[in-house]
């Protein structure tokens, strides 16, 4: 991999990045983390992107990671030496659409008899469906090949064109980059329950209407004072919610986080990713120090799946960006946690999508993976 890091986020300065880097004959596909804070719009990169000699895929963040530092504005230009199965999914949150098709379409043309693949899933995080995509992923793909990637868009949570595609910069999207690379991913998060199981009585999507028949908000607010005293209001939601995610309580495993991002004048709860009927939710909560443990323990996951830790191993940290704004100055430890002294890239998303080649794929919030690829 050859990296290229331009830190104006400049429409002119990207493309002049990007027209020297896909210039290169060793070049076949180049990857791109931005930070929304540029304020790129499609006009801005289409042609770059269109007129490229490569595929050139990748998306907005609300954060990028490069060198043991985050980002809020930049854009980092990663130059692949191998080519890359591309597929592009658009109107992810309509229902109509029909996932399974499009992958089936796209798994009867990829080499996917190669067993040394990573699949990079980059979504528009503020879709509707897709835990819908990721679950028709695994079963399109199954579990020969690993996966790992996340939602692409801005902390105004204003939907809005955030992907990068081969077609240009698109919303509502997703990205499937399928790539001759082994890789060994670790997945953790660090939050702990603080309630007792609740069920989700109606949902709708990404949207919890009711949890054990009471209005989802009512029940939220009830949670967190009973914890800690605060009293949720419309003003002060997000400061206070980025400390009490909600978690799906899974048989054998880590509960799998929902992340709440607004409350409707219904009393309804709109998280980040689909919430099902009939599942059982507890409230979570954690401190600095168990995030950062956790990020260790996701290095060793990984490191521990790998044959060998390579010279030439890169490390994808996909990180959410709310773990960034519960953090604030200790980020620059969970930094230092998942790198252990080895160079890391990667973006702050809008929730995180991973397996390990053994577990169901699932698409996550509030967590950190890192992958070791072996390129």
């Amino acid at each position: 991999m050859q990296f290229e890091f331009e830190p104006t986020g400049t429409p002119e300065a990207f493309g002049t990045a990007l027209h020297s880097l896909a210039a290169q004959e060793t070049i076949k596909t180049v990857l791109v983390f931005a930070c929304d804070e540029n304020g790129w719009k499609s006009g801005d990169i289409d042609v770059w992107i269109t007129d490229a000699k490569v595929p050139v895929v990748g998306g907005l963040f609300p954060q990028i990671a490069f060198q043991g530092k985050n980002y809020a504005h930049g854009t980092l230009l990663i130059g692949l030496y191998c080519s890359a199965d591309v597929g592009v999914v658009r109107e992810l949150s309509d229902a109509d659409t029909d996932f399974e098709s499009i992958l089936e379409t796209w798994a009867d043309h990829w080499p996917l008899e190669d067993h040394q693949r990573t699949h990079c899933v980059l979504v528009d995080g503020l879709a509707s469906r897709i835990s819908a995509l990721v679950e028709s992923l695994f079963f399109t793909f199954g579990l020969e090949h690993n996966f790992i990637g996340g939602g692409a868009g801005s902390l105004s949570f204003e939907q809005r064109p955030c992907l990068i595609t081969p077609q240009g910069l698109l919303q509502d999207a997703a990205l499937v980059i399928s790539l001759p690379i082994a890789s060994y991913i670790g997945v953790t998060h660090g939050w702990s329950p603080i309630s007792d199981s609740a069920i989700i009585t109606q949902s709708e999507r990404n949207v919890i209407k009711s949890i054990d028949w009471q209005p989802a908000a009512q029940v939220y607010r009830e949670w967190i004072h009973a914890y800690s005293g605060d009293i949720i209001t419309p003003d002060n939601f997000f400061s206070i919610a980025k400390s009490y995610p909600l978690g799906i309580v899974k048989l054998g495993t880590e509960v799998v986080v929902r992340d709440p991002l607004a409350i409707t004048p219904e009393g309804e709860l709109v998280c980040v990713g689909e919430v099902p009927e009939g599942c059982a939710m507890r409230l979570l909560h954690g401190n600095p120090q168990a995030l950062i443990e956790a990020a260790i323990s996701a290095r060793e996951q990984a490191l521990e799946a790998a044959p060998s830790a390579k010279a030439g191993c890169q490390r994808l940290l996909i990180d959410c960006i709310s773990r960034v704004l519960f953090l604030g100055d200790d980020l620059s430890h969970e930094l230092e946690a998942v790198s252990d002294g080895m160079p890391v890239f990667g973006a702050f998303t809008l929730g995180e999508i991973a397996n390990s080649g053994s577990d169901y794929l699932e698409f996550y919030n509030k967590t950190t993976v890192l992958g070791i690829l072996d390129s």
